[in-house]
């Protein structure tokens, strides 16, 4: 497999199940009763990782240009780990009601943060 086509599929895998994820927020939580604050954390978890999962599609498409090949691994890695953690642990908190799992949002964060940052260094080094 090509380098970065792992972020490709990555980003398209997301996309997908964030249109499931915000579907399911959308009709199936509110039809459960849920909390409104808690029905919004979800969607805010699925609209978060679609945002990134087109980030990732992006990766793939600037591996084709002159952009260093570290720094845009880096924030591959860096994005698909903070969609997982961002997203993941909003999930599985509404779902569950294990307000621990809230704590790890924040790390999520920092990392899609850092991925959008390391694609910013990636840019900004390259002659094209």
């Amino acid at each position: 497999m090509p380098e970065f086509k792992k972020f490709l599929l990555l980003g398209v895998a997301f996309a997908a199940l964030s249109v499931l994820f915000g579907a399911f927020g959308a009709h199936g939580l509110k039809s459960m009763g849920t909390e409104a604050n808690l029905v919004n954390s979800f969607e805010t978890a699925a609209r978060y990782q679609f945002y990134h999962a087109l980030g990732l599609m992006i990766i793939y498409l600037l591996s084709h240009c002159k952009l260093s090949a570290k720094l845009l691994n880096y924030s591959g890695w860096a994005m698909a780990l903070g969609t997982l953690l961002f997203s993941g642990s909003l999930y599985i908190y509404v779902l569950s009601g294990i307000k621990a799992m809230a704590m790890i949002t924040p790390v999520g964060g920092l990392l899609m943060l850092a991925a959008w940052t390391l694609l910013f260094f990636a840019a900004i080094r390259t002659d094209t």
